[in-house]
């Protein structure tokens, strides 16, 4: 504090101390989210009642019931904060729905991630959470080292999140001549999309991983193809609670195959494929 009192310039020490109280405030409301989902999970085990639990934390039973009984605890494996999700741009192949030459475009980002964002923020929303999107540039250079971020963005947009998915020991995205397919390492099973025979199905990567700076983790989707990210957070609409009961915070992976309307496009079925996978040591 004292050092930046003593900045010389008032703009630049209004700018420094208005960044720091943006950051103080954010991780209050974090340490704020965290207490109240666990102070509603001690009482809804029965570990504690009310009285108890206020004489543990030394507020008033009243004060308990108003902060335990708020956003449902779900709500933390998404995030404790406004969360932010990251979409991948691309570029455009350059031909129309007849398959003739059109101008070229800049940088968009796929009508089904937009989609797949919505049903997200409709989920996020439900259970009293903010929500924001922003763009990764071409090249996927995105900016893995923050909380509550959510990424949609494949391997083959990002030679970042490529590098990350490598350190996953039991799933694992590849391609060949036949194009992109997920692997499951425990049992030697390959999983191609539905969508390259031309079903509407699709089977997607859902996991949280390491951040670059191993001060925590991000929620990370990608389909083998773009429609294939609905289908996680369709599956997750309806699970949502049950993950979270299991898996907390912790790391893991899975894989989630889903069907799609090929008239609105929008996410029918959704089911889990494999387990969850967790990292030794996570």
């Amino acid at each position: 504090m004292s050092q930046l009192k003593e900045l010389p310039d008032p703009l630049e020490r209004a700018k420094v101390a208005h960044g720091l109280a943006g950051r103080v405030q954010d991780y209050g409301n974090e340490f704020q989210a965290v207490r109240n989902e666990a102070m509603n999970e001690t009482l809804r085990v029965g570990r504690l009642n009310s009285t108890q639990l206020a004489s543990e934390l030394g507020i008033s039973k009243g004060r308990v019931s108003q902060l335990a009984k708020g956003a449902p605890p779900e709500r933390l494996f998404l995030g404790s904060g406004k969360v932010i999700v990251a979409l991948a741009e691309k570029l455009e192949d350059g031909n129309d729905k007849d398959g003739k030459k059109k101008a070229i475009q800049g940088p968009v980002i796929a009508t089904e991630d937009v989609q797949t964002y919505e049903r997200l923020r409709e989920l996020a929303e439900e259970v009293g959470l903010e929500v924001s999107f922003e763009r990764i540039p071409l090249g996927g250079n995105v900016r893995l080292n923050r909380n509550n971020l959510v990424v949609i963005c494949g391997p083959r947009l990002s030679p970042l999140i490529e590098q990350i998915l490598e350190g996953d020991p039991h799933l694992r995205f590849g391609k060949d001549d036949d194009g992109w397919y997920l692997t499951d390492r425990n049992t030697g099973q390959i999983y191609r999309s539905p969508m390259d025979r031309g079903e509407n199905s699709d089977i997607a990567y859902f996991g949280r991983l390491p951040r670059p700076d191993g001060k925590g983790t991000f929620l990370y989707v990608a389909g083998i193809h773009a429609r294939g990210s609905g289908g996680v957070v369709h599956w997750l609409n309806q699970q949502l609670a049950t993950v979270h009961r299991e898996l907390k915070a912790r790391r893991f992976s899975t894989l989630i195959s889903s069907r799609f309307d090929p008239e609105t496009l929008e996410t029918v079925a959704s089911e889990q494929i494999t387990p969850f996978y967790r990292p030794e040591g996570a």
